[in-house]
């Protein structure tokens, strides 16, 4: 992952936990309206990909711990994780594109139900994405996936003085130039492709598949948030951020022609149109909001402005709670290794989505706060009351009610500090902070999901393994190679 050129290495801030009666008394462990859903704190788990579903897309019992430990922290809500729209193949993620994923949907919040008592709100936040291939090697993509053109066959004849290099001939000599000579002949995106990995772009109107986003994708968005309520869940959270298919219509990047890119009012058209599907497809008692970014943090992309008139534009809309977040993009993301897919959290946006203890003056704790205030502000000036979710290195409760107090945001989210400890909303709220083990926000947990292996937390993935082994743990409550615990100690 890029890291800010000062690397600086900042302390965990100092904690001061609540007693019991001083967390009963506190803004934090109130109540909070999301929509129609009452959530009984304003503690938020957000969505993280955990790799444990199996390579179609199902729950399994790995699955299934990993909520139900969440949620024995009776978080105020968690969220699923991104889980694709579409009936397409899509790797050990979750999907809810089709009715044969319902019954382990329904497992999952049943699970989270009984391990919490009732008292977590679910919600499952619902992803479509393009197509990613991975970094090909040099010679399979000049001899399969190069289209060769009049551009190369030009090229070929100036460098060679081959009067008519035929297509083979053309394909031969691209793979045995130097890398820094292909600067020269290939195309930017044919570089990318070679050097990234192919990546369809929602701006690829020659693909039908793509310049039909807009007639297909309100009803696929619909039929998987209608799916959601069956399996029982409390809401959606749309998922518009990152680099992902919603984002990229909101990115400033996004020049369409045909009514859906270039302005910010066009931008935000097809979000807006998914929005009213889903609404107008599920019932009155459930909550859709949506996921999206307070800043792109690319050159290029939208800003904190653009984020600002979304929130408006979502609010208006009547979206139930707006969650917001930063960066994560491809557009700057590290040249993967050749066989690997890019990954978008590698780069500077990458670094402003889960920012470090490496950092720079400024530090990783709170630090998209001042972004997400501000979003919440233009939203309060245009008169709606719509609760926005903050998060960004939120780790001790001292932060968390000073969030609140101050009006940055309306609920707290924290993902890395949870999945540390599961239970440090629960033990804050009890009067036992000092138990609680915190997060050292060193991305040992993104550095997982970046090769796409199980997610834990080196805190507690080797923890009493031994135990946990002679306890008669099933298979299942270890990594492939048995040497983590896949969900944290009690």
């Amino acid at each position: 992952m890029w890291h800010p050129p000062e690397r600086i290495r900042h302390p965990l801030p100092a904690a001061r936990w609540p007693t019991e009666g001083e967390a009963a008394a506190s803004r934090l462990f109130s109540p909070v309206q999301a929509g129609p859903v009452r959530l009984e704190s304003r503690t938020w788990v957000p969505a993280m990909v955990p790799w444990r579903a199996t390579g179609d897309g199902f729950v399994t019992r790995q699955v299934l711990d990993w909520y139900g430990r969440f949620a024995r922290g009776r978080p105020g809500a968690l969220v699923v994780e991104a889980t694709g729209v579409r009936d397409i193949p899509s790797g050990p993620l979750l999907r809810i594109g089709h009715d044969r994923f319902l019954p382990g949907l329904g497992v999952l919040v049943e699970t989270v139900r009984k391990e919490s008592g009732g008292h977590t709100r679910l919600f499952i936040q619902i992803i479509d994405f393009l197509s990613v291939k991975r970094r090909p090697e040099p010679g399979k993509f000049f001899e399969r996936f190069l289209k060769v053109t009049d551009t190369h066959r030009e090229a070929c004849r100036v460098a060679t003085g081959w009067p008519a290099p035929e297509e083979g001939a053309v394909r031969s000599w691209l793979a045995s130039l130097p890398d820094a000579a292909l600067d020269g002949v290939l195309a930017p995106r044919e570089l990318e492709d070679l050097r990234y990995g192919y990546r369809e772009r929602v701006t690829d109107m020659h693909l039908p598949h793509v310049r039909d986003l807009p007639k297909l994708l309100p009803d696929i968005f619909a039929s998987a948030a209608e799916r959601a309520g069956k399996a029982g869940f409390d809401g959606v959270e749309l998922h518009y951020a990152h680099a992902y298919t919603m984002a990229s219509f909101l990115s400033a990047t996004n020049t369409r022609d045909d009514g859906y890119g270039g302005t910010r009012e066009r931008r935000v058209r097809l979000p807006l149109e998914v929005y009213r599907a889903v609404r107008a497809r599920t019932g009155s008692g459930f909550a859709v909001g949506c996921r999206f970014l307070a800043e792109e943090s690319v050159v290029g992309g939208s800003t904190l402005d653009d984020a600002c008139f979304f929130g408006v534009e979502f609010a208006r809309a009547g979206m139930d709670f707006l969650s917001l977040s930063r960066g994560g993009k491809f557009d700057d993301a590290k040249r993967p290794d050749v066989g690997w897919a890019v990954y978008p959290y590698t780069g500077r946006s990458g670094y402003e989505c889960m920012p470090t203890v490496i950092s720079d003056a400024r530090g990783p704790f709170g630090r998209n706060l001042p972004a997400a205030a501000a979003v919440r502000r233009s939203i309060r000036r245009a008169g709606f009351p719509t609760p926005v979710v903050a998060v960004g290195g939120i780790g001790t409760f001292e932060i968390a009610e000073a969030v609140l107090k101050h009006g940055e945001a309306d609920i707290v989210g924290a993902a890395r500090a949870t999945l540390a400890d599961p239970d440090w909303f629960l033990k804050a709220r009890q009067g036992r902070g000092a138990a609680v083990r915190r997060c050292e926000y060193t991305n040992y947990c993104e550095g997982l999901d970046q090769k796409h292996k199980v997610v834990t937390c080196k805190l507690w993935d080797r923890v009493g393994l031994d135990a946990l082994r002679a306890s008669g743990a099933p298979p299942e409550a270890f990594s492939a190679d048995g040497r983590r615990r896949l969900t944290a100690p009690g």
